[in-house]
C-alpha cells in the first residue's frame, strides 16, 4: 500500500506517541520502585571508623524521632569531638609540630548550604562553629583567627584542647621530628557523617583535627566543601577520611556523587573514586583513604585503598561496625 504522507505523518506520530508513552511508564515503575526502596530503608546513618558507633547513637535520637539529618549529623559528631581519649578529632587531637591544636569541619544541609571552618583554635565544638557559618553568615568558610573570633562572639568558650595525653605523644616526636603518618592508626583521620532521615533529605558531617604533628597552618580535606564531604538532596552524600591531600587533588566527595548522579550505586561509586586516586596520584600506595557514600534511596557504600577501614551504619537494624572493601589485596 502507498502511504501518503498525511498517513506516513500520522502513523509516525502514533508510534512516537506509543514510544513515550512505554518510555512514561517504564519511569513511573521505576520512580515507584525508588520510592519504596527508599521508604524501607530511612533513616540511616553512616559515619566514619569505630568512633562512628558513639557518634551514631548520638545522630539517632534525632533521627528516630523523626528530627531533621542536619541536626543529626551535628549532635553525632559532637559525641567524638567531645571525647579527649579520641587523639584525631576535637580536644585531646594530636597537636601540629609547634604543638598547637588546630581543628577544621564542615556541614551541608539538604537545599545545598554549607558551613565551614578551618585552622580553628582553642574551640571544643568547630562542627557547631561551622553550623552557625552555614546558618548566620552569608560566607561558607572561616579560617584561623577569624573563625575563632566569629565562635566566641557566637557565644563559644575558649578551651585549652591540648590535653596532657597529647602533650606527652607531641613532646615525644620532637625527639625525633620524624613526620611519618601510619596507615590506619587513627592519629590522622577525621570524623565524617552522612544521614537520609524520615523526610528523605540528606545532610552530612566531617571534622577533625587533621594529621597529628603537621606543619603549622597545614588545612586538610576536611573543610572542604567536595573534597572531604558533598551533599546533593537529588542524588547522595559522600564523606572521606585519610590521607586529606589525596582527597583534595581527586576532589573525592564530589567525585562520588557526580558518579551516583549517573547511575553508579554508592558502592560502585566509592570504588571508582579510589580508582581515580590510583590513576592519578603515583604514591598513592602509601597512603590510606577511605570512602563513604549514601544515595537518595538509602543505599551505602564503602571503599578504600589498603586494608583496615570500617565505618558504622545505625538503621532499622541496629547500629553495626563494618569492614569496608579494599582495593590493594594482601
Amino acid at each position: 500500500m502507498k502511504l501518503s504522507r498525511r498517513n506516513f505523518i500520522s502513523k509516525s506520530t502514533f508510534v512516537t506517541i506509543g514510544s513515550l508513552l512505554t518510555l512514561n511508564s517504564i519511569t513511573a515503575k521505576e520512580f515507584a520502585e525508588t520510592k519504596l526502596k527508599a521508604r524501607k530503608n530511612k533513616p540511616v546513618v553512616i559515619s566514619t571508623w569505630s568512633h562512628g558507633v558513639a557518634a551514631n547513637e548520638a545522630a539517632w535520637e534525632v533521627l528516630k524521632n523523626k528530627g531533621k539529618a542536619i541536626d543529626a549529623v551535628e549532635k553525632g559528631v559532637m559525641v567524638t569531638e567531645a571525647d579527649e581519649d579520641n587523639s584525631s578529632v576535637g580536644i585531646g587531637g594530636f597537636p601540629d609540630r609547634d604543638g598547637k591544636v588546630t581543628l577544621d569541619a564542615c556541614v551541608m544541609d539538604e537545599t545545598g548550604n554549607a558551613g565551614s571552618v578551618s585552622f580553628l583554635q582553642h574551640i571544643v565544638h568547630p562542627i557547631s562553629v561551622a553550623r552557625l557559618v552555614m546558618d548566620k553568615t552569608p560566607h561558607v568558610m572561616l579560617s584561623g583567627e577569624g573563625a575563632f573570633q566569629f565562635a566566641i562572639e557566637s557565644g563559644f568558650k575558649k578551651t585549652n584542647l591540648l590535653t596532657e595525653k597529647a602533650k606527652k605523644a607531641w613532646e615525644k616526636w620532637k625527639v625525633k621530628s620524624e613526620y611519618e603518618p601510619v596507615i590506619n592508626i587513627e592519629n590522622h583521620d577525621t570524623i565524617g557523617m552522612v544521614a537520609l532521615d524520615s523526610d528523605g533529605n540528606l545532610s552530612g558531617a566531617c571534622t577533625t583535627s587533621g594529621l597529628a604533628f603537621k606543619m603549622h597552618g597545614r588545612v586538610g580535606d576536611s573543610p572542604i566543601i567536595g573534597a572531604g564531604m558533598f551533599v546533593d538532596n537529588e542524588v547522595g552524600a559522600a564523606v572521606a577520611t585519610g590521607m586529606g591531600e589525596l582527597v583534595m587533588k581527586t576532589m573525592g566527595s564530589f567525585l562520588i556523587v557526580e558518579f551516583m548522579r549517573n547511575g553508579l550505586s554508592p558502592q560502585e561509586a566509592c570504588e571508582k573514586a579510589i580508582d581515580r586516586i590510583k590513576q592519578k596520584l603515583p604514591d598513592y600506595k602509601n597512603f590510606q583513604i577511605g570512602y563513604l557514600a549514601i544515595n537518595k534511596q538509602g543505599e551505602t557504600g564503602a571503599y578504600s585503598i589498603h586494608k583496615g577501614f570500617n565505618y558504622a551504619k545505625y538503621n532499622k537494624k541496629g547500629n553495626n561496625l563494618i569492614d569496608a572493601g579494599h582495593l590493594l589485596k594482601d
